[in-house]
């Protein structure tokens, strides 16, 4: 029986490959900088500074995967962020930062909506609509800066602001975290394999065994690999988002019913789910959360020119793809995209780590983009094949 057979469906190719795609770049990473002499690439700094760098692309990537769940796409989220950054800056001094705040956040919500409105009642295609968007909000975000860098008004809303975004925490021994983690993953799969099986069996089973040997090293080690990591809010904003859509993705009727609307919504139609309300749902949230992802990334540079954080949607939709989720809907995980977004960041901390040419970092980035969704695409196929064989 081939290898890939024996594992649990959560560790195949198919289903853990951009998991393994990270474990690995950050192993190639590690040996380089080992071999030019240079500090330990999982030094705690660097990985605090991974984090931090990947956290605004990660909440846009989180957003994304909802809306890709649902069956649509959305290309305006960049051109919201700024928006919302604009707007928030600009009325700051008006207004106060956190009634500013809530406006740049109703205005994403808005846009969102205007998009699943249009895309699902009026049945303008969801690419011609949120390309449209994604020109006419650039379009206001330049009449709202007039063309200009805006930055905040010194003062209580400037501290505000700030603050949002300042806090920071260090963590545990994430070793011996992680070690304890993993220990506990495979106690629960003993425990759940014992019930449909022999004892012995449930033992050689390589769903205990991974992650029982990778826990046991990990305890083990902890004492001599002491690895504390300083998590900035912005980090932990992402850590809370990623936790909470994943458990209502996997456990909730919500998500059980977008992953229908987005698979097969006229079966989803026929069983009494309301499909444009979901989809139109998604839209809203993805622009609520570009909104703020716009005013973190004004607190963290403390100024937006007209054209800040363009290319972040399509850095998003590269990091979802990456983490395998379908651009045709009803597949996805969140969990994963934030995976394809820490690979994407990884990759140019490691340019950045190593010297390495800035002129061939997009170029990889490209190979490692098609060469994932090509695994995503053969795995899916090889069963289909076997069949087929058989």
């Amino acid at each position: 029986m081939p290898a890939e057979r024996r594992l649990p469906e959560s560790l195949k190719l198919s289903r853990a490959g951009v998991v393994y795609a990270l474990v690995a770049l950050v192993g190639v990473l590690a040996l380089a900088s080992a071999a030019q002499g240079r500090a330990p690439y999982l030094d705690p700094m660097n990985v605090s500074n991974i984090l931090d760098q990947t956290a605004l692309l990660g909440i846009l990537a989180v957003s994304t995967t909802i809306v890709l769940i649902s069956g649509n796409f959305d290309l305006s989220i960049g051109s919201v962020a700024a928006l919302g950054a604009a707007l928030c800056l600009s009325l700051i001094g008006p207004i106060g930062f956190w009634p500013a705040f809530l406006v740049a956040l109703a205005t994403g919500a808005l846009v969102g909506l205007f998009n699943g409105v249009v895309v699902q009642y009026v049945g303008i295609n969801a690419f011609i609509v949120t390309l449209g968007t994604m020109t006419g909000v650039r379009g206001l975000v330049l009449i709202v800066t007039d063309g200009r860098t805006v930055t905040p008004p010194a003062g209580d809303g400037a501290s505000a602001l700030r603050g949002i975004d300042a806090g920071r925490w260090i963590t545990p021994n994430l070793y011996l975290v992680a070690g304890i983690t993993v220990l506990l993953l495979a106690g629960w799969r003993l425990w759940s394999q014992r019930a449909a099986g022999p004892r012995d069996a449930a033992l050689r089973s390589p769903a205990v065994l991974v992650p029982g040997v990778l826990g046991l090293v990990l305890v083990a080690a902890s004492p001599a690999l002491i690895f504390t990591v300083q998590v900035t809010q912005r980090t932990t904003y992402l850590l809370v988002l990623v936790a909470v859509a994943a458990w209502v993705l996997r456990f909730t009727t919500v998500g059980r019913r977008l992953y229908a609307t987005g698979g097969n919504p006229e079966a989803a139609r026929l069983s009494g789910v309301a499909v444009n309300r979901y989809k139109v749902l998604a839209f809203v949230l993805n622009g609520t959360a570009a909104a703020f992802v716009g005013v973190l990334y004004a607190a963290r540079i403390g100024s937006i020119n007209p054209t800040g954080l363009t290319g972040y949607e399509l850095t998003a939709l590269a990091a979802a793809i990456l983490g395998g989720t379908a651009l045709f809907g009803g597949v996805g995980s969140v969990l994963k995209s934030l995976a394809g977004a820490l690979i994407l960041v990884t990759l140019k901390n490691g340019f950045n780590i190593l010297n390495l040419g800035a002129n061939w970092q997009g170029l990889i980035e490209g190979m490692v983009l098609i060469v994932a969704a090509a695994m995503y695409t053969v795995s899916a196929r090889r069963p289909a094949v076997r069949t087929a064989g058989e």
